[in-house]
C-alpha cells in the first residue's frame, strides 16, 4: 500500500508521527511536505496529494492543517476524490464505510496526536461497505 501525505505548518508534527507509524507498518509514503513549521499555503501541499489519489498513484491520501477545513475543501476540487474531514474515530470509520472516502483530512488543532494515529489506523483498516452506499457515492462527482 502507498499513501500520499501533505500538510501545512500546523500539521508538520502530526505528519511526522503519522509517517513513522505508516513506515513501521510497512506502508509506503509519498511526502509532499511541508517539512517545517514556517507558515505556508496549504493548497500548495494538498493539491499534490489529491492529484496522486485522482490519478490512482496511491490507495489513500492524508492531509493535515489547523482546522482540516481548507485542506479538505482543496482536495475535494479534484475528480474522484472523496476527502473526509474527521475528528473522531467513529466519523473516520463511517467516512470509509459509507462514503468510500479516499483522503483523510485531520484538524491538527482539534485532535490529539493519539487520536490522529487512531484515525489513520481506522481509515486504512475500514473497508467500503458498498451496497446501498454505492449508488450514493456514484452521485457525488459532477459530470
Amino acid at each position: 500500500m502507498t499513501i500520499s501525505i501533505g500538510n501545512d505548518h500546523a500539521g508538520t508534527d502530526y505528519k511526522n508521527e503519522i509517517i513513522s507509524f505508516l513506515e513501521k507498518n510497512k506502508i509506503n509514503v509519498i511526502n509532499h511536505g511541508t517539512n517545517t513549521n514556517d507558515s505556508v499555503d496549504y493548497p500548495d501541499f494538498v493539491h499534490p496529494v489529491a492529484k496522486d489519489v485522482e490519478e490512482a498513484k496511491v490507495e489513500f491520501g492524508i492531509i493535515i492543517c489547523g482546522s482540516g477545513n481548507g485542506a479538505s475543501m482543496t482536495a475535494n476540487k479534484h475528480q474522484n476524490v472523496r476527502c473526509a474531514l474527521c475528528w473522531t474515530n467513529e466519523i473516520t470509520k463511517l467516512a470509509r464505510a459509507h462514503n468510500d472516502a479516499n483522503i483523510l483530512s485531520i484538524p491538527a488543532r482539534f485532535t490529539s496526536m493519539s487520536q490522529a494515529i487512531d484515525m489513520v489506523k481506522s481509515f486504512i483498516a475500514t473497508p467500503f461497505e458498498g451496497g446501498r452506499h454505492q449508488k450514493r457515492v456514484e452521485k457525488i462527482a459532477c459530470k
